[in-house]
């Protein structure tokens, strides 16, 4: 969002909040992606699973799009992510799990 960064494509975050919320599209792109996700204590397949079980559990079925095409960037096999989310039916619950296991079949059979 910085004046540095004119050249390059504008991010998730400010495509759909550019001008409106420019705080929260800094702290999503330069300190949650730019610092938090470039953290080596977890590598970005472990931080992507952890993301897509914390938005399952918590039935957060719009940003799960985005981190499950991410998980599968980050080396996450389509096999694995749905075993997480059957793993997880039993520990968040089973509407959330199917809701989210119906995201996971929109997106991966695009």
């Amino acid at each position: 969002m910085t004046d540095e960064n004119t050249d390059r494509a504008p991010s998730g975050a400010e495509k759909m909040f550019g001008d409106f919320a420019p705080g929260l599209v800094h702290f999503t792109d330069d300190v949650l992606f730019g610092e938090v996700w470039k953290r080596t204590e977890l590598t970005p397949k472990e931080r992507s699973l952890v993301t897509v079980a914390a938005l399952t559990t918590n039935g957060n079925t719009e940003q799960l799009v985005y981190h499950l095409g991410l998980a599968k960037e980050n080396d996450n096999t389509e096999a694995e992510l749905v075993e997480a989310i059957t793993h997880l039916a039993f520990y968040a619950g089973w509407p959330r799990a199917m809701a989210a296991m119906a995201v996971a079949k929109q997106v991966f059979d695009r």
